[in-house]
């Protein structure tokens, strides 16, 4: 299956980056914090050197024992493995849920560095995501130009116009997607061109196409809207980079366009999955556009930071988005996230993992509707925008999946294809 060959070959080179990203910050380790943080460097390699031997040689997966606010509810979780197992023996790496070891694999890294100050805040992947950004330039200039073009007579359009603006930049953000540090195992995954000229060519890729659902629910708010009730959508990050940006683009227009009165984000609350995005990834994106020798590119970093300031765009994070558990555990584990969740009217997931936290990353028939793969998961209502990375699918039209399966084998897993995949609260 597509999951053994992530634990066998993706996730030990994942691992293998890592050890050789801390080796190389080796001096500016010292520098910064002399003896000891060539110390805690040492250590940190010490510990993920284990944990990648324990990974290749499928042992078994031991209860965390660092003191962070989470390992509590991460060992409950092995807990609820063990249990599931059933005499089968532990869970260990080649015998347990892939979303599980993936998940519980980064978190084992965020332990080698918590539990290893004065390096504790070293965020692994930071060069990865920064890397991203500056090779997509081009294309984060060809959005932001769009954009701002856009914004000057945004006022002037009519209903139909703003419909079809509204598509596009959905689809921006849906095939932004595509650039994936995780996936690509860290190689390089940028977006090289202009995102908006292939879109026409892309639209047969889109398996489930809900984006009329998007709009009617949007415009139907917008139309309902008194002065008191504000119109609030949720959009759940994943990857820094060029996705950021295609998905900052998203929430400036739903604004722009008083399609919504506020746009929240949610983020990692620790490096996470490569490439996804952190406080620290957020708010250095919006440097970087600020501070770009491009009109349109500080334009649209000013007017983020405004957007920020004014309260209209806020940023959260919550450690639930971390945890191995699948969403429809929300109201359960993590009350509190899932109460402000039913505060929106719409949101976004963004990505594979959101997708595969939804539909509890199962084997679906690929018909089983998406209402029933949430498994009672109806905070809102709520879209994933996703390029396939996985092998989970639900909500097909009947021999959909094995047309495709029968001229490409590799469908579910290579990126090319995407869903805009609407589910409306009950």
């Amino acid at each position: 299956s597509f999951a053994y060959f992530t634990i066998k070959d993706r996730l030990p080179q994942i691992l293998t980056r890592v050890i050789d990203t801390l080796h190389r910050h080796k001096n500016e380790f010292f520098e910064e914090h002399g003896e000891k943080g060539v110390e805690a460097e040492k250590r940190a390699i010490s510990f993920l050197s284990k944990l990648r031997n324990e990974l290749q040689t499928d042992k078994p997966v031991t209860p965390l024992e660092d003191e962070l606010p989470d390992a509590a509810l991460w060992n409950q979780y092995l807990d609820y493995q063990r249990n599931l197992s059933n005499e089968n023996g532990e869970p260990s790496w080649f015998q347990s849920p892939w979303l599980y070891v993936e998940c519980y694999m980064y978190r084992r890294i965020h332990t080698a560095l918590a539990q290893n100050p004065p390096i504790d805040n070293f965020d692994v992947f930071k060069e990865g995501k920064a890397q991203n950004f500056f090779e997509s330039q081009e294309a984060v200039i060809a959005l932001c130009t769009y954009f701002q073009e856009l914004l000057k007579n945004i006022k002037d359009l009519d209903e139909k116009q703003l419909q079809e603006e509204l598509f596009k930049l959905l689809q921006v953000s849906l095939w932004g997607n595509k650039c994936d540090l995780s996936f690509s195992a860290g190689e390089d995954s940028s977006q090289k061109s202009s995102p908006l000229q292939s879109l026409e060519n892309l639209i047969p890729y889109i398996l489930v196409n809900d984006m009329e659902k998007l709009w009617s629910l949007l415009i139907n708010a917008k139309k309902r809207n008194t002065e008191k009730s504000n119109v609030r959508v949720d959009i759940i990050l994943d990857n820094a980079g060029f996705e950021l940006v295609s998905d900052f683009v998203l929430a400036d227009f739903l604004l722009s366009s008083k399609l919504a009165d506020e746009v929240r984000f949610h983020g990692k609350s620790i490096p996470w999955y490569v490439s996804d995005t952190t406080k620290h990834d957020f708010n250095w994106t919006i440097k970087q556009l600020q501070s770009a020798n491009h009109m349109w590119m500080s334009r649209c970093g000013i007017n983020w930071e405004g957007n920020l300031k004014k309260g209209v765009w806020v940023y959260h994070d919550h450690m639930f988005w971390t945890l191995p558990h699948d969403f429809s555990n929300m109201a359960e584990v993590a009350p509190d996230l899932y109460a402000d969740l039913q505060k929106s009217n719409l949101l976004l997931f963004k990505g594979d993992l959101n997708y595969r936290k939804l539909t509890g990353d199962r084997k679906w028939e690929y018909t089983v509707p998406f209402h029933q793969a949430l498994n009672k998961f109806h905070p809102a209502p709520l879209c994933s925008l996703r390029t396939l990375k996985s092998d989970t699918q639900v909500g097909l039209k009947p021999g959909q999946g094995e047309q495709i399966q029968a001229s490409e084998p590799e469908w579910m897993v290579s990126g090319k294809y995407g869903v805009v995949q609407f589910d409306a609260a009950l």
